[in-house]
This record gives C-alpha cells, sequence and structure tokens, in this order.
C-alpha cells in the first residue's frame, strides 16, 4: 500500500483537490492522506463539508492579520513533523499558494517526490501574481510529477527545462468540481434578492489590488449601477479586512450591491450560473465561468491562463476605473454581439475528468 499525502490550505484549492483526494480514494493500492494547513479557516471548512473529505491533519497556522512570513514559515516548520510521522511516497501540492510552496519546500528536504496540480502556468512577471508566481515557479523546480491542465502549459515548463517526461497533461479540476457542485440544488435569500434582475457577479481579493486599484474596481461597480438601475451586484467579499474595510466603505450604502461573506462551492457555483457576466480578479473562476457560459472581465493587468483570452471566454481589463466601466457597458448592450461570442466561446480549460487522470497516473506510476 502505498501513501499519497495531498496538502492544500486556502478555498481554491480545496474546490480542485477535494475532486482528486475523491479520485485517488477508489484507488486499492493507495492510502490517501489528507492534511490541510489552515491558511484559510471558515472558507476552507465549507469546502471540506461539501465534498465530504476530512483531513487526518489540520495544521491551524491562520493567525489574525497574517503575513507570509508566518504562513511560510509555520507551515515549512509543522509539515517537517506531518512528512517525518507519515513518510508519504507522493505529496501532492496544487497550483500557486504559500501552503503550496512551503509544503512542497518541506518535502523536498526530506526527500520525498512532489506532484503539482496546476502546473505551468505562468505570467512571466514574477511579482504579478504576488506570491503566486513565485510559488508556483519554485515549486515547478522540484516536482517528480507535473500535471498541466492544458499544452500550453505544458510548454511553459519545458521552456524552462522541466523534463518532459515529468509532465502531463491532465486538463483542469476546477471543472470536475463544478460535477459535484452544480447538480445539487440551492436555496437561498440570495436568489430571493436578484428576482428578475441581471446580476453581476463580482469577486475582487488580490493582494496586488489591494489599495487604489482595489478600490478602482469598486467605484467602476458603483458607476455601473448607477447606469443600469436594472441590475444587481453580488459580492462574496474576502475575509480580510483591508478587502472588506474598502468594499463597506464604498459599496456598503449602494442598494444594488449585496456584500455577502465567502459562500460554499454549492451557492458560489450556482451564483456564477445564475450571473449574466463575471468581474473577478480570481484564477479559478476563470476556469469555472466559462463550463457555465458567462462571459469573465479579469480585473488583472495579466494572467496565467492566457489560454481563456485566446479562446474568447476571458477579456483582461485591468484595475482602470474606465476601462472597467467601458467593457462591462460592451457587455450590458451586447455590442457587436461581444457577450454572445465571449459566452458560446469553447472552454480550454479540460472536460471534468482531470482528477481521474491524475489518479490514474499515479496508480501507474506506483505498480511500475
Amino acid at each position: 500500500m502505498k501513501k499519497v499525502m495531498v496538502i492544500f490550505g486556502t478555498r481554491p484549492e480545496a474546490i480542485k483537490m477535494c475532486p482528486v483526494v475523491k479520485a485517488l480514494e477508489k484507488k486499492l493500492n493507495i492510502e490517501v492522506i489528507t492534511c490541510v494547513s489552515g491558511q484559510h479557516r471558515e472558507m476552507l471548512q465549507q469546502v471540506l463539508d461539501v465534498f465530504k473529505v476530512t483531513p487526518k491533519y489540520n495544521l491551524d497556522i491562520m493567525k489574525d492579520k497574517q503575513d507570509l512570513f508566518h504562513i511560510t514559515s509555520s507551515i515549512l516548520l509543522k509539515m517537517k513533523d506531518v512528512i517525518e510521522k507519515e513518510k508519504p511516497d507522493l505529496i501532492l501540492v496544487h497550483g500557486d499558494t504559500s501552503t503550496t510552496f512551503a509544503s512542497a519546500l518541506a518535502a523536498f528536504y526530506l526527500n520525498v517526490p512532489v506532484g503539482h496540480v496546476e502546473a505551468g502556468l505562468r505570467t512571466n512577471d514574477i511579482y504579478s501574481p504576488f506570491p503566486e508566481e513565485f510559488n508556483r515557479r519554485g515549486v515547478s523546480i522540484v516536482a517528480r510529477y507535473n500535471f498541466a491542465p492544458t499544452q500550453l502549459a505544458k510548454e511553459n515548463l519545458l521552456k524552462e527545462n522541466v523534463d518532459e517526461k515529468t509532465i502531463y497533461i491532465t486538463g483542469n479540476t476546477a471543472i470536475d468540481a463544478l460535477k459535484t457542485t452544480c447538480n445539487i440544488k440551492v436555496e437561498s435569500p440570495i436568489f430571493d434578492w436578484i428576482g428578475n434582475s441581471k446580476m453581476i457577479l463580482l469577486t475582487a481579493h488580490r493582494r496586488e489590488n489591494w489599495g487604489e486599484p482595489l478600490e478602482n474596481i469598486f467605484h467602476a461597480v458603483d458607476e455601473l449601477t448607477k447606469m443600469y438601475p436594472e441590475i444587481k451586484v453580488v459580492y462574496p467579499v474576502h475575509m480580510n479586512p483591508r478587502v472588506r474595510d474598502s468594499a463597506n466603505r464604498i459599496l456598503g450604502n449602494n442598494e444594488q450591491v449585496l456584500l455577502v461573506d465567502p459562500l460554499d462551492p454549492l451557492y458560489f457555483h450556482a451564483l456564477i450560473a445564475r450571473s449574466h457576466f463575471v468581474l473577478t480578479d480570481s484564477g479559478g473562476i476563470q476556469e469555472e465561468a466559462p463550463s457555465l457560459h458567462k462571459p469573465v472581465l479579469v480585473l488583472r493587468d495579466v494572467t496565467e491562463r492566457p489560454e481563456g483570452i485566446d479562446a474568447g471566454t476571458l477579456r483582461l481589463v485591468g484595475t482602470n476605473k474606465t476601462v472597467i466601466l467601458n467593457a462591462a457597458i460592451e457587455l450590458m448592450e451586447n455590442k457587436n454581439s461581444i457577450y454572445d461570442k465571449m459566452a458560446n466561446a469553447i472552454n480550454p480549460y479540460g472536460d471534468g475528468f482531470a482528477s481521474d487522470r491524475i489518479a490514474d497516473i499515479i496508480d501507474e506510476a506506483f505498480s511500475k
């Protein structure tokens, strides 16, 4: 019996890794050990409950106003004890978080092979997104298995001289998660509040957008609601105080904007499906929303998911208020059929079977 330790710490990671946990649990010769860092707490538990995943370990590192030094050092030290106790044959991490980087570093220090889910995404700007671009590059250096979601992600790895034999194109596990969440009917007062209005879903929280860029986004949303009295905006606000303070100050008194706490994936994915379009600086939503035929305006200057730009499912608008407004108006008015083109473009991120492919690859490798 081989041991695979799956490690994640944030809500987005959990959404993408829980399907992998479930796929691995189907393999008879694999023991799955799930470990969460606690980089997120309440938001993480929501996802675990939906997918019925119970971690064996919770590092519980989260504290008020935590910074990157605390997160990284705490995870590195605590993972040492967990890895030495369990002696896994493989450690699986996801994407680009501080949990991912610190866990992969701990595994490397203890000479345990690392598998990287969602490997090969790049903006080629080490400071954008920060610190995620550095994290994902660092993990690629030590990973024994690179599970790339797309051909472009594989090509990015090859340009960095990653051994092609370690790279597997699998699709993105975010699409797998939708098969679970979107098949469950949910009811919420949020949907009653939306009524028959056109709803725009907003998510904005990235570290590099804190301060003036985030305020520009909120002012653009505020002005958009004044231009279109028939629209409503739902914004699940990140728990970070810097994000919440700005959101409450600029949007808190706008009757067309509903500020809510972060939602579990059942409700959040239902909101994507109910939306007219999405405004986001998130990564995962750039993959999820196109699967539900929703145009996405990306509130960033660069994205590590250029496949969506090329496919026409995403559009980069940055954090300039005027640019955001003009792009949103085009979607509202469907100028030059832009809404129809974006909504009907083919999602390049997968078919919903990425987790099964990853589990099969690991199972086959253990059988050799």
